[in-house]
C-alpha cells in the first residue's frame, strides 16, 4: 500500500540560506540511505505561515518507510545532521502518514 509523507518543518526567520545548505547535505545521505525522491515547497498563502518548509515523500509501503528511517536512526552522519538542523535552524517539525484514495 502506498503512502504519502509530509514533513511539516518550521524554518527559524532568516536561516532559509542555512536550511538550503545543510539540505544539499541531507539529499546525499537520504540517497544512500534509501530514501524515495522528495519534493518541497514554502507556503506562501493559507495555513501556515512563509516559514513553513513542506518535504513531501512517496513510499511503497509503511514497512518501507519503517525500515529506512530505522536505518537513519542508526547513521551516525544522518544523526549528526538532524541534531545540527534541530538545534538552529528548524523550530518543529511534524511528520505525518497519508493513504491515497482511487
Amino acid at each position: 500500500m502506498i503512502v504519502i509523507e509530509p514533513q511539516i518543518q518550521m524554518v527559524r526567520p532568516g536561516k532559509w540560506a542555512e536550511m538550503e545548505e545543510i539540505d544539499k547535505k541531507f539529499n546525499a545521505v537520504e540517497n544512500r540511505l534509501g530514501f524515495p525522491a522528495r519534493r518541497r515547497y514554502r507556503s506562501l498563502v493559507g495555513g501556515h505561515n512563509t516559514d513553513t518548509l513542506i518535504i513531501e515523500r512517496q513510499w511503497e509501503s509503511l514497512a518501507a518507510a519503517e525500515a529506512t528511517y530505522e536505518k537513519a536512526i542508526a547513521d551516525a552522519e544522518h544523526r549528526e545532521l538532524s541534531a545540527g538542523v534541530h538545534s538552529s535552524i528548524i523550530e518543529s517539525t511534524q511528520i505525518e502518514f497519508y493513504m491515497p484514495l482511487a
